[in-house]
C-alpha cells in the first residue's frame, strides 16, 4: 500500500470515528433529530484532523486546490453542476418586508408562514440578499441550504442589511418575529454584529432555535447575553488563516460561552488553512442544523 493510499484509509477511519463521537455528543435519546439530507456526501466535511474529547471543538481538513479549484467550474464564481439542484427555484422569490418604516428586501425560499423552522442568513459588509440566494457561488452551499429547507418543511430568508448598527438589528428582529416558527439565525463576517446585538434581546431570544456564526467578529459580551443565559445553541465556524478576524479570538468567545454552564450546547468548527470566506463555503448545514434543532 502506498503512503498516499494509507493516508486515505486513515483519514476515512478518523472521519468515521469522529462522526460517531459527534453523534453521541450532539444527540440524546430524548432530543435526537435527523433531517432529510441533500447531497450529503458532496457537502460532508472532507476529513477531520482532530476533535476534542467532548466533541465540541473540531478541526476540519481544508484544501484550496480540492475544495475550490476541483469543486468549481470557475473558481469562486460557479460551482460544478453536480453540486446544485435548481428545482428549488420554484420555491424561491424576492419579497419586501415592511417594518420600522422601511422595506426590507428579502430573498425567500419556502412557505415562511407555515414553516417548521426558519433559517435567516445575515450577510457581511458589501453584501445583500443576492449573496445568500446565489446557487453557484461558495461551492453551491447556499443551494444546498435552500434544498435542505424545502426537504424538511422549513423556510429560508436572506435579507439585505443596509447597516450593521441598531437599525440593521431592528430589521432582522422584525423578520425573526414575523413568522410563527423557531428561527436559526446565521450571521457571516460583519453580519455577526447583528447576531451579537440580537443575542441580548429577550424578545428575539425567545424565538431562537439557535445561532450560527460564520467567520464572525468576536464579541466577548455574548457570554453574558440573554441568549447564553437561555442556553441557545451556538455553532461557530472559522478559518484558521482568516485575516479579518483571528480564529483564536473567536475561540476565546466560544470558551467563555462553554464555561457559563455544564455541557453548554456550543460547537466550534475550525477549517485548517481556511480563509475568511471558507466557513460560508464549507459549513455542513445538515449536521449544523441537526445540532441546534436537537436542543
Amino acid at each position: 500500500m502506498t503512503n498516499e493510499a494509507l493516508r486515505s484509509v486513515l483519514a476515512l477511519a478518523c472521519s468515521a470515528f469522529v462522526s460517531c463521537v459527534l453523534a453521541l455528543a450532539v444527540a440524546s435519546p430524548a432530543s435526537a433529530l435527523e433531517l432529510r439530507g441533500h447531497k450529503d456526501r458532496l457537502f460532508a466535511y472532507p476529513g477531520i484532523l482532530s476533535v476534542s474529547e467532548d466533541g465540541a471543538f473540531v478541526v476540519v481538513d481544508y484544501d484550496k486546490k480540492r475544495d475550490i479549484h476541483r469543486r468549481d467550474q470557475e473558481p469562486e464564481r460557479r460551482v460544478r453542476s453536480r453540486y446544485v439542484s435548481l428545482g428549488v427555484k420554484r420555491h424561491s422569490r424576492i419579497a419586501e418586508h415592511q417594518a420600522n418604516g422601511r422595506a426590507i428586501e428579502t430573498g425567500v425560499v419556502g412557505d415562511f408562514a407555515a414553516a417548521r423552522f426558519t433559517v435567516i442568513f445575515v450577510h457581511g459588509r458589501g453584501g445583500d440578499q443576492r449573496l445568500g440566494m446565489n446557487d453557484y457561488t461558495f461551492g453551491g452551499n447556499f443551494n444546498r441550504l435552500k434544498n435542505l429547507m424545502i426537504a424538511n418543511g422549513g423556510a429560508y430568508l436572506a435579507p439585505t442589511i443596509t447597516s450593521f448598527d441598531d437599525t440593521g438589528a431592528q430589521d432582522v428582529k422584525a423578520l425573526v418575529l414575523a413568522g410563527p416558527a423557531p428561527v436559526v439565525l446565521a450571521c457571516a463576517s460583519m453580519g455577526s454584529i447583528i447576531c451579537a446585538k440580537l443575542a441580548r434581546d429577550p424578545a428575539v431570544v425567545s424565538r431562537l432555535a439557535g445561532m450560527v456564526v460564520l467567520g464572525g467578529a468576536p464579541d466577548t459580551g455574548i457570554s453574558r447575553s440573554a441568549a447564553v443565559k437561555a442556553r441557545v445553541p451556538i455553532v461557530f465556524t472559522h478559518g484558521s488563516e482568516d485575516s479579518v478576524y483571528a480564529w483564536q479570538s473567536q475561540k476565546a468567545v466560544f470558551d467563555q460561552v462553554r464555561a457559563t454552564s455544564a455541557n453548554y450546547p456550543a460547537r466550534f468548527i475550525l477549517f485548517d488553512t481556511g480563509s475568511h470566506g471558507t466557513p460560508i463555503r464549507m459549513t455542513d448545514w445538515k449536521t449544523t442544523l441537526e445540532f441546534v434543532l436537537s436542543r
